[in-house]
């Protein structure tokens, strides 16, 4: 590991901590009673480093009091086990009986609550499980660096812990997919199925054009998680507070903890091309690694939602095959089992499509829970 990684990562777990604003505050008020001993010249600087001081742990400590109430408010609605000396949340509800229990996992870094509305479906035809990472919902920080394959062994461990018994149907969405997909590969007999939707597929960042909102991600998750760590969180219109109950919005005031932000700006480093190099033998599905397991891949047809990439491409031509480049590279995911199978999301949906027709991603799963049930014929 390069030392600006390791530094990198330093920072990340102290900045994890809800408390490490006080901690960072003592840094300017030490420097600024310095300062003052040091003579008539000096004090306006200690003047102003104490005040900055002030400013900052001022900002910590409604952070931490935001936290407090945060934590009264919304207690863990499922279970905490243990995964190695930190703890991930799990909430499993719904009667497996003679099908598969699905395990759901939403896209970029968010917690499982991200998925709820889908969780909520489903659990009314199966066992339905949903997993906060490390550092994501409820979970604990974990440790650092945060990476997919570290996470694939941490969700199988906390499967374990929390007793839900395989095999399971794995479902992943974006970057959750790609979780998945390691999950699966590294424990194929505790799997019946996978379904991708959409999965973030490895080389669109090792062979694809430049991506602002990539490129940033790490930057921008880094910026938020100081923010909140100095209490200057987003302010609350009434309307929002008056669904405040709603799973999504549960999980946006929960992920305003510092360990949200610091454990996205972790596990993001590995889509860039440094990253994805650094650790793409461990993240990488390569082509037939899942045998014969059954696999759903989930997509759209098209390129709906995706404008904002192609609009930044001048060149016509260039701009047909970034295009041609992003319509083709999800496939790939095809070729890791030879029993995978492709299918299209509706007519004018696009990447968010399991927020915005979650019935017809449940209806998909359920497709596969049926195929995979005891005494079903193999439709593979």
């Amino acid at each position: 590991m390069r030392p600006g990684t390791r530094v990198a990562d330093a920072i990340l777990r102290l900045l994890s901590r809800d408390w490490a604003g006080l901690a960072i505050a003592l840094l300017p008020a030490t420097a600024g009673a310095w300062c003052v001993t040091l003579g008539t010249g000096w004090r306006i600087l200690g003047g102003v480093l104490c005040a900055v001081a002030l400013a900052l742990a001022l900002g910590s400590l409604r952070h931490l009091m935001h936290v407090a109430r945060v934590r009264v408010r919304y207690p863990p609605p499922g279970r905490m086990v243990d995964v190695g000396g930190y703890r991930m949340h799990i909430l499993a509800e719904g009667d497996a009986g003679p099908r598969s229990t699905v395990v759901w996992m939403p896209g970029g870094h968010a917690g499982g609550y991200a998925m709820y509305r889908l969780h909520a479906l489903g659990r009314e035809r199966t066992r339905s499980v949903l997993v906060d990472r490390p550092g994501s919902g409820w979970s604990d920080p974990g440790p650092f660096p945060r990476t997919t394959a570290a996470e694939a062994v941490e969700l199988l461990m906390a499967l374990e812990q929390a007793g839900e018994k395989g095999p399971y149907v794995f479902v992943g969405h974006s970057f959750g997919g790609l979780l998945m997909a390691n999950a699966a590969r590294r424990r194929p007999d505790l799997v019946a199925g996978l379904v991708l939707l959409d999965p973030t597929p490895p080389d669109v960042v090792a062979f694809g054009p430049s991506l602002p909102a990539l490129r940033h991600a790490v930057r921008d998750q880094t910026a938020l998680a100081l923010r909140h760590l100095f209490g200057l969180h987003a302010l609350v219109s009434r309307n929002e507070a008056r669904s405040l109950e709603e799973p999504t919005q549960v999980l946006a005031v929960i992920e305003t903890r510092t360990k949200a932000n610091c454990a996205a700006a972790s596990i993001l480093r590995e889509l860039s091309p440094d990253g994805i190099t650094r650790d793409g033998w461990q993240t990488v599905v390569h082509d037939g690694e899942l045998g014969s397991l059954p696999l759903l891949l989930v997509a759209p047809r098209d390129l709906t939602g995706g404008d904002e990439i192609f609009d930044a491409v001048d060149d016509p031509a260039e701009s047909a095959r970034v295009r041609h480049f992003f319509l083709t590279v999800r496939e790939r995911f095809l070729a890791a089992s030879s029993a995978a199978r492709r299918v299209y999301t509706p007519e004018g949906t696009g990447h968010d499509f399991p927020d915005r027709v979650p019935e017809f991603v449940v209806q998909v799963v359920g497709s596969l829970l049926d195929e995979r049930g005891p005494g079903a014929p193999d439709p593979f």
